[in-house]
């Protein structure tokens, strides 16, 4: 192991020094992640790269480590908690200037990941622009009547989870009816943000450097008619999305006799699973918003993972797609998604 010597001089390149800091989150230990960020501050290192990294590269491991099992969610929970902690002290020490212009960010309703929002927001203020940061999960009304209260040069607008998309379009769709250009990011946007383009946005950023610079050249985009991309979806989205709690009660009740193990459940396993069985849902019900199974796909692949680290083996996961399988065998398009996923678990 690397040991680290808290003394300056500090290196970002140290992977002493990001263990370090790793621990001190992990520990919730506030005023040991301050002193660091204060410490790198003070030996002139620019506040951006102590953002990407030292914070966000930590933010990174600690997901890891959530989806290794090697983490509760308390302890992920305390983690980011701490990782804010530590970018408002390196926010209030940077002096800024605004002379881009006004920008709101937001996680779009229903994303709660805003620590990568949070440091575009302070990244963006850097750069000039006076930021509105709304936080996460806002609904699209709401963001909305901040726009008109407002009138910002451009929205960007994050979603880490690709379930959200729908409601990612919906708000893409007010803020470019309100004449206001849409930046988005965030990884649900998936691969090379090639949904962002589907659902209306006038550009996308794999991460906060590639926003940042977008939103310094050639700013505000072309417009475009905001209805090219108002309406996706049909009937089989339309059906998944308002049968959502019988497909999961139903999916439940047939697991008990499609996978025995389940028997030995204890409260905590079975509320996972019912969980889980959202999450099968949804993520079959964003593909076929979408038309792009690969939301589907990607998805029964990070939660194989995620579940054999948790000791959950493929034939589990394999029968919960299957019973949902079994209950829609009249939507063709939901078939095609739902085997795509079988074909990447093991029989």
């Amino acid at each position: 192991m690397t040991v680290f010597t808290p003394n300056p001089p500090l290196d970002l390149d140290d992977p002493g020094l990001r263990e370090h800091f790793l621990r001190l989150v992990g520990d919730g230990d506030e005023y040991g992640a301050v002193e660091v960020v204060t410490a790198l501050l003070e030996q002139d290192i620019p506040p951006q790269r102590i953002m990407m990294d030292l914070i966000a590269r930590t933010q990174s491991r600690v997901g890891e480590l959530w989806a290794a099992n090697e983490w509760t969610v308390a302890r992920e929970h305390a983690a980011t908690a701490t990782a804010e902690r530590a970018l408002a002290a390196l926010a209030a020490h940077t002096p800024r200037r605004p002379d881009r212009g006004r920008i709101t960010i937001a996680c779009v309703d229903g994303e709660w990941h805003a620590l990568p929002v949070r440091i575009l927001a302070e990244m963006l203020r850097l750069d000039g622009w006076r930021v509105d940061f709304l936080g996460p999960s806002v609904p699209g009304p709401h963001l909305v009547t901040h726009l008109h209260q407002t009138g910002p040069d451009a929205v960007a607008l994050s979603c880490m989870i690709s379930t959200r998309l729908p409601r990612a379009h919906a708000a893409i769709t007010a803020c470019r009816s309100a004449g206001i250009p849409v930046i988005a990011g965030g990884r649900g946007f998936g691969p090379g943000g090639r949904y962002a383009q589907t659902l209306g946005a006038d550009a996308w950023a794999a991460g906060a450097e590639e926003a940042v610079a977008r939103l310094a050249s050639s700013w505000p985009p072309p417009p475009r008619d905001p209805q090219v991309h108002a309406f996706l979806g049909d009937d089989e989205y339309t059906h998944v999305v308002r049968h959502r709690p019988d497909l999961i009660v139903t999916g439940m009740r047939s697991l008990m006799t499609a996978f025995p193990a389940m028997a030995s459940y204890n409260d905590q396993q079975t509320d996972s699973t019912l969980e889980d069985m959202g999450h099968v849902v949804d993520f079959l019900a964003s593909a076929l918003y979408l038309s792009e199974p690969q939301i589907f796909t990607d998805f029964v692949d990070w939660t194989n993972d995620v579940l054999q680290a948790r000791g959950v083996p493929s034939p589990a996961l394999r029968a919960g797609l299957q019973v949902i399988r079994d209950q829609l065998h009249d939507y063709p398009r939901a078939l095609s998604v739902l085997d795509a996923g079988l074909s990447r678990l093991s029989p």
